[in-house]
C-alpha cells in the first residue's frame, strides 16, 4: 500500500492532499467510484466493513476474496488499471460478534483480518474499541490497543504467507459507532488532543510488546472525532475552530494523518477544510448509497411517467415491502409509526435502505426497471426533470443515455466534492 504511505508523507510535508475512501459494496456505487478515479485521476480507495464483508459473508453475502473479485472485475470493465485500485478493510475487529464473549469474538476477528489480507486488502483499520459479552461497557485503552496489536500480528502473518506489498494500518475509532448515530444528536464532542495522543502511545506500546516494530512503521492513520456526524435527519457540520487543537496535535506524532469517518453529507467546503486540517482520509458510505437511492427513486418516478405504471409494484414499493418484512436492519434506528416511519425508511440519512439492495426481490426489481428504460430510453428533457446531474453529464458528453450510467452520474456528483477536496486544483 505504498500509495497511501506516500500520500501521508506528502501531506505531512505540507501538501493539502488527501484521499476519499468509499465504503460500499453496491456495484453501481463501485462503478461510480472507479469511473471517478479514471476521469479525475488518482486512486480509487474502496473499503469493506467488518459487518458487510467477512468470513461468514456479512450482510452482502460476500467474503473478502469475492468482494475483491467484484471490484477488480468492475475496474476492468471501467478501464481503470488495477494498480490504481486500493482495497481496505474498515473497523476490522470483533464488531460483528459483540454478542459473544471476548475470546470467541476476537478469535473470529483474527480469522477475518487474515482473510482480508490474504485476499489482497492492504489498508487495514484495526478497531477493537467495542465491548463484547462480559466486558465492561467502556474498555480500558490498553485493552483496546492490546487486542488491536494481536490482530495486527495475524495480519502480518497472513501477509508473509501470501507476499506482495505489506499492509498499511489505521488505528483508533470515532464516536458514535460506525454507520451514523442511533439516536438524535446533541452536542458532539471533538476528540481531546490528549486522548488522541494517548491512543497512539497505547497502540505503539502494544505493538512493541508483540515484536511488531516494523509493522508500527506502517501505521499511517488515526481515527478520531473531528466533530462531524449525522443522524436520521440532521448533519453536524465541521467547525474548524472547534478542532483546531486536535488538528495541531497530529504534528507531535511521526508519519500519521487523521482519518475522518462519517463525513457523509458534509459540504464541499467542509471536506476541503477537513483535508487542510490533516484529516487526509475522508470516509464516505451512507451518503453514496443515499445518492444511489435518490437516483433509483427518480428513475422509478420517470418510468411511471414515461412507460406507465405497468402491472406490478414499483421499485419503491418493492423496497419498502422488503424493509417492512425484515426490520432487523432499521428497527434500532427508526421509531414512530405511520407516515413518520415511512418517511424515515425512505429518506433517513443513515440510509438503512442500503441493506436491502442485495435481497432477491429488490435486486430483480432494480434490473427490471433499468432494463425497461434501456429498451425505451426517455426524452432528454424528462431525464433533466428527474435527474439533472445525469442530464448535465449527458450534455457534457460524459455519459450516454443509459439507465445505469444515469445512476452512476448522480453518484459521481456526490463524489466530486470529495475529489476536489482531496486534490486541490481538480477541475469541477
Amino acid at each position: 500500500m505504498r500509495a497511501l504511505v506516500e500520500l501521508a508523507e506528502r501531506h505531512r510535508a505540507g501538501a493539502a492532499v488527501g484521499i476519499a475512501s468509499v465504503c460500499s459494496a453496491h456495484p453501481l456505487v463501485l462503478r461510480a467510484t472507479l469511473a471517478q478515479a479514471l476521469e479525475r485521476g488518482g486512486y480509487a480507495l474502496i473499503e469493506a466493513t467488518s459487518n458487510q464483508v467477512n468470513q461468514d459473508g456479512g450482510y452482502t453475502g460476500l467474503r473478502p476474496a469475492a468482494f475483491r473479485d467484484l471490484v477488480h472485475a468492475l475496474a476492468e470493465e471501467t478501464g481503470l488499471p488495477r494498480e490504481r485500485v486500493l482495497l481496505g478493510g474498515d473497523h476490522l475487529g470483533p464488531n460483528p460478534w459483540q454478542a459473544a464473549r471476548a475470546n470467541e469474538a476476537l478469535a473470529r476477528a483474527d480469522v477475518m483480518v487474515a482473510e482480508y489480507v490474504r485476499a489482497g486488502f492492504r489498508k487495514i483499520h484495526l478497531d477493537c474499541s467495542m465491548a463484547c459479552a462480559g466486558d465492561p461497557p467502556a474498555l480500558d485503552p490498553g485493552v483496546v490497543a492490546a487486542r488491536a496489536a494481536a490482530l495486527c500480528a495475524s495480519a502480518e502473518a497472513a501477509w508473509r504467507d501470501v507476499g506482495g506489498e505489506p499492509p498499511a494500518y489505521v488505528i483508533g475509532t470515532e464516536v458514535p459507532v460506525p454507520g451514523g448515530a442511533h439516536e438524535a444528536l446533541a452536542e458532539l464532542a471533538v476528540t481531546a488532543p490528549a486522548a488522541a495522543l494517548a491512543t497512539v502511545e497505547a497502540h505503539r506500546e502494544a505493538f512493541m510488546s508483540l515484536g511488531l516494530a516494523e509493522a508500527w512503521q506502517r501505521v499511517i492513520g488515526l481515527v478520531v472525532q473531528p466533530g462531524v456526524e449525522f443522524d436520521n435527519d440532521r448533519v453536524v457540520d465541521y467547525a474548524p475552530a472547534r478542532a483546531r487543537e486536535l488538528s495541531a496535535a497530529i504534528g507531535r506524532v511521526p508519519r500519521l494523518v487523521y482519518e475522518a469517518h462519517s463525513t457523509d453529507y458534509q459540504t464541499p467546503a467542509a471536506l476541503a477544510a477537513l483535508v487542510r486540517d490533516h484529516f487526509a482520509i475522508l470516509k464516505v458510505g451512507p451518503a453514496a448509497t443515499f445518492a444511489l437511492r435518490e437516483a433509483l427513486w427518480a428513475l422509478d418516478a420517470l418510468a411511471g411517467e414515461w412507460l406507465g405504471t405497468g402491472a406490478g409494484p414499483s421499485l419503491r414499493e418493492t423496497v419498502l415491502a422488503a424493509m417492512r418484512a425484515d426490520p432487523r436492519h432499521w428497527q434500532r434506528y427508526y421509531h414512530g409509526s405511520g407516515r413518520t416511519l415511512e418517511l424515515a425508511l425512505e429518506y433517513g440519512l443513515s440510509d438503512r435502505v442500503r441493506y436491502y439492495w442485495p435481497a432477491a426481490p429488490v435486486a430483480a426489481a432494480v434490473e427490471r426497471l433499468l432494463d425497461a428504460l434501456d429498451a425505451r430510453p426517455p426524452p432528454a428533457a424528462l431525464l433533466s426533470q428527474h435527474l439533472p446531474a445525469a442530464y448535465h453529464a449527458l450534455r457534457a458528453g460524459r455519459s450516454p443515455l443509459r439507465s445505469r450510467d444515469c445512476v452512476i452520474a448522480h453518484v459521481r456528483a456526490l463524489l466530486d466534492g470529495y475529489w476536489r477536496a482531496c486534490a486541490p486544483g481538480v477541475a469541477a
